[in-house]
């Protein structure tokens, strides 16, 4: 049973895995801090894809401080070789006596071998301490490691009646600069954005993220995934000249407009069609393949009912905004079927907070 310590300790290296919120991907944020008699000796957290883990960072800053410490790992040390050493062997290396981690890891390759490597070293592990924030902080990561796909996390913006845009489409801005601020930062931490050919030929999007006090350096911009399946998407399309790289699904088999689009500098891929529209769990299925983690859809109420629909929304994100479109304008979703209260979708309010002069709601499906 975890003790005051431990908690405080886990909840330090918390604190630090979110400092790669926006640059570890694909791999998972990852925070450790280590302890010698009540004292913390030694701090790190994993910062981008093929650099030391938050474990190797630790142990550095530590030094000979290391040998008999406690490590507080948020995620179980890794125990295979991938772009970087394992951190048990680490870990075993440096002449740690316990390790705390905050989670298993989900990872096949891992999955118990880290702390089991450990033990067999004859370091005391112990693991579920403040499992469930760890969790928080890599959703992709653990359901792509369980179920093959990434977390999609759909973002929308409404009125407090419940429109998107009006009756002609227009749309900006429904919210305010507080919550597009917010929407940048989500866009930040998201591998992908996803959209449809629909909402870049209406608003011409850029789909990139700029949060603020962020520098280009700093960041890697999310792929943008364009669903689009007959290939309709114009080679001069804003995306397309964006910093980053756009991906196209389609299910056409034109190729002079592949080769326009390519030229033009996106990647594009063919998926399967199911009822008339690409076929969206073997999209989510690529993207998964691709080592996405989380994945945002910004997208037009079709895309953004029919992805619901078939079960592929894991969150909800919306900005709602005190005003009123009135009933002409555009609803939040297209849900066809819908005939009685049996039918409808139920949602758990996971949080609710004012952003601005706006509300932001994060809900989940029942």
């Amino acid at each position: 049973m975890a003790d005051a310590d431990d908690i405080r300790y886990m909840s330090r290296a918390l604190q630090l895995a979110r400092r790669g919120l926006y640059t570890t991907d694909p791999n998972p944020r990852v925070g450790c801090v280590l302890v010698k008699d009540g004292e913390i000796v030694g701090e790190g957290w994993h910062e981008r894809a093929g650099q030391p883990h938050a474990e190797v960072h630790a142990l550095r800053a530590a030094g000979a401080r290391a040998r008999g410490a406690t490590a507080y790992v948020t995620l179980e040390p890794c125990s295979h070789h991938g772009r970087t050493p394992p951190c048990s062997e680490a870990l075993i290396g440096a002449g740690v006596d316990r390790v705390v981690a905050a989670m298993q890891d989900p990872n096949p390759q891992v999955a118990g071998e880290g702390l089991a490597r450990l033990e067999a070293a004859g370091i005391v592990t112990e693991s579920g301490v403040l499992a469930s924030e760890s969790a928080a902080l890599n959703p992709g990561f653990i359901q792509r490691m369980r179920n093959g796909r990434p977390w999609v996390r759909c973002k929308l913006a409404m009125s407090l009646d419940g429109r998107t845009a009006l009756a002609s489409g227009e749309s900006q801005w429904i919210t305010g600069p507080a919550a597009r601020a917010d929407v940048h930062r989500l866009r930040a931490r998201s591998s992908a954005i996803l959209t449809g050919s629909g909402t870049v030929l209406a608003d011409d999007p850029s789909l990139t993220a700029r949060p603020d006090g962020m520098d280009d350096s700093e960041l890697l911009q999310p792929l943008r995934v364009v669903l689009d399946t007959r290939l309709t998407l114009a080679p001069t399309a804003k995306l397309l000249s964006q910093p980053g790289q756009t991906l196209v699904l389609t299910a056409s088999d034109d190729a002079a407009r592949r080769q326009a689009l390519e030229a033009a500098g996106a990647e594009v891929a063919v998926l399967p069609v199911r009822d008339d529209r690409l076929d969206l769990p073997a999209a989510l299925r690529l993207l998964g393949e691709r080592e996405l983690n989380e994945v945002m859809v910004e997208a037009g109420p079709t895309l953004a009912g029919a992805m619901l629909q078939a079960g592929l929304v894991d969150e909800l994100i919306i900005y709602m905004a005190p005003q009123l479109l009135g009933d002409a304008a555009r609803g939040l979703f297209h849900l066809p079927g819908l005939a009685t209260m049996a039918d409808r979708v139920a949602l758990t309010i996971e949080d609710i907070r004012a952003v601005g002069p706006d509300w932001r709601i994060r809900a989940r499906l029942k």
